[in-house]
């Protein structure tokens, strides 16, 4: 993080600490390779001219207020979003409030009273699809003109391609919808993550298959049902263990709700911790019915097998200590 790194979650807060800055405006759900190239570009031109790297993002999604049956689950929390921003070099964060008012803003009101007058904007750097205003009057072309007029330079940064098709938040969820964690991993340049407290379970595992700790789906897209190669990290900020999570129903016991529930490969000593970040690194197989608990728990040990491979032959490719890297 930059030294300086602030996060404010109302023009009332900021004050007079912004500016002068280069600001990027988005959602940037997931922080995808898109947007890091954005933030990037950010970050050197604030470092060359002496300005703040800066960024406003919106919660809730914009969608959630102004066409709410459309509104997408999100790729990341608001906190994890702000802190890969801030990982990526990124000073000042305004996660502006998206209410009713601030969608009716005209282009010009946007531009004048938030970027120029409260943000104190030197530069706007945006992807080529964006998008402001009330009813998405505002296009990149409409920002360069205000930028001319209120004194602010505009740069458009292009979207990237990966293998022909454009990076975007939705093609990630896309992925993840249909369970290919490994290929979404690659335009995030991470793996999609789950995080929370772990929830109480029925003790089935522990009791006829394997030992399992449970996250109770939150507020982040999940991957499509099945069983998944994870890596798990064990509490706040533990060390991450190999593991293998099953997203689903409990179809061999008739469950009914959804569940994640991660079976660690070598569990470490002493108390299960009471919160955990579940990574999601390749798809195994798609959740089954099966016939007994004996056949479930055997397919289970066969799942951690292959996922012990994977671990090995990720060390062997990475280097020694590596065996838990996505």
């Amino acid at each position: 993080m930059p030294p300086e790194f602030r996060i404010y979650h109302s023009l009332e807060e900021i004050g007079d600490a912004f500016g002068p800055s280069v600001v990027t405006v988005g959602v940037f759900d997931g922080v995808h390779c898109g947007h890091r190239r954005i933030l990037r570009r950010v970050v050197a031109l604030a470092a060359k001219n002496g300005w703040t790297p800066a960024a406003i993002t919106f919660h809730p999604h914009p969608a959630v207020v102004v066409a709410p049956a459309r509104a997408p689950k999100l790729l990341t929390t608001a906190q994890e979003r702000t802190r890969l921003m801030g990982e990526a070099g990124i000073a000042r964060i305004l996660v502006a409030p998206f209410t009713p008012e601030l969608s009716r803003l005209s282009p010009e009101e946007f531009v004048l009273g938030i970027l120029r007058e409260r943000l104190e904007a030197r530069a706007v750097l945006v992807g080529d699809n964006f998008r402001f205003g009330y009813r998405h009057q505002g296009d990149t072309r409409l920002l360069a003109e205000l930028g001319r007029r209120h004194g602010f330079l505009t740069e458009v940064i292009p979207a990237v391609r990966r293998r022909g098709r454009v990076v975007s938040s939705s093609e990630v969820r896309r992925l993840l919808e249909k369970g290919e964690v490994a290929k979404a991993a690659r335009l995030l340049e991470r793996p999609h993550a789950l995080e929370g407290a772990v929830a109480p379970g029925q003790g089935i595992g522990s009791k006829l298959t394997v030992p399992t700790l449970n996250l109770a789906p939150g507020e982040v897209v999940l991957p499509a049902r099945g069983v998944y190669i994870t890596r798990t990290r064990l509490g706040e900020a533990g060390a991450y263990a190999p593991s293998v999570t099953n997203v689903g129903h409990r179809p061999s016991f008739s469950g009914q709700t959804l569940t994640v529930e991660t079976h660690l490969l070598d569990p470490p000593p002493g108390e299960p911790p009471q919160r955990i970040r579940v990574e999601f690194l390749r798809r195994l197989r798609e959740e089954k019915r099966f016939a007994s608990a004996e056949e479930l728990k055997a397919q289970i040990l066969r799942d951690a097998a292959r996922a012990r491979r994977y671990f090995r032959q990720l060390a062997a490719h990475l280097g020694a200590g590596a065996a838990v890297l996505p």
